[in-house]
């Protein structure tokens, strides 16, 4: 199917359904889109705002038959409040340094991942994930996109591949050490681009979907205000989930 979209007529495909990853006993289907080269970055920015993501130059929604359970949500920064237990995380972290770098993978990064997914994602569909696949979820890239290191003492920590859209920051994935859970890495990620979206004067941040009934994304409703993307547009939202 093609539709058309401003300056261009995109087309679009549907994907075959699979087994879901978060709900036992769905499937999964998604649409998908290539981003087109000249305009990848206006129109990554377009349909970001109306529930895409991007992965490499394909940029993807849920499109499943039976289930409307995955909901695109993000963080309004300027209504942020950072909670006593945010706080603590950032001051447990505040010894952390952080590291922009250009959209080049490295062997460092990729040990990272693997001991990461070995850990916490043992049975993933990315433990098969191999060093030129991450050099392709990393440089394979017509927009604006950027990691984040963090380091303790040199090592590198966690890590995190970002998109900067026209109205936010989009969080693409990220990994940590798993060794070092009483900092709280994967929040700390998050809080810590809520501030530098609020200082760059962005108004959001782009966490992905949202899964009612996953406890693997039940963490994304701990940061409210929250908004999801419902049929009346971007509203905001408070799922069930236990809160700090």
């Amino acid at each position: 199917m093609s539709e058309h979209f401003p300056g261009r007529k995109l087309r679009y495909y549907l994907t075959i359904p699979g087994p879901c990853p978060y709900l036992p006993g769905q499937e999964e289907r998604k649409v998908f889109v290539h981003l087109p080269p000249l305009e990848a970055i206006s129109v990554n920015d377009q349909l970001s705002a109306i529930g895409f993501r991007r992965s490499q130059n394909i940029a993807y929604r849920p499109a499943c038959q039976t289930c409307r359970a995955c909901q695109s949500v993000r963080i309004p920064v300027r209504r942020y409040a950072f909670s006593k237990s945010d706080k603590r995380v950032l001051k447990v972290n505040a010894d952390l340094v952080k590291i922009f770098v250009e959209a080049e993978a490295s062997r460092e990064q990729f040990d990272l991942l693997q001991k990461y997914l070995k850990t916490r994602h043992p049975d993933g569909g990315m433990m098969d994930m191999t060093w030129p696949d991450l050099v392709a979820m990393v440089e394979d890239t017509l927009v604006r996109t950027h990691l984040i290191e963090y380091r303790l003492d040199g090592r590198l920590v966690a890590c995190v591949l970002v998109d900067a859209l026209n109205d936010g920051l989009s969080l693409v994935y990220s990994f940590y050490d798993p060794d070092l859970m009483t900092r709280s890495l994967g929040r700390y990620i998050i809080l810590d681009h809520v501030d530098q979206a609020a200082r760059a004067g962005y108004d959001y941040v782009y966490l992905g979907y949202w899964v009612k009934g996953s406890p693997k994304m039940d963490y994304k409703a701990r940061y409210q205000p929250l908004e999801g993307l419902t049929d009346l547009g971007w509203q905001t939202i408070t799922p069930n989930a236990k809160q700090d």
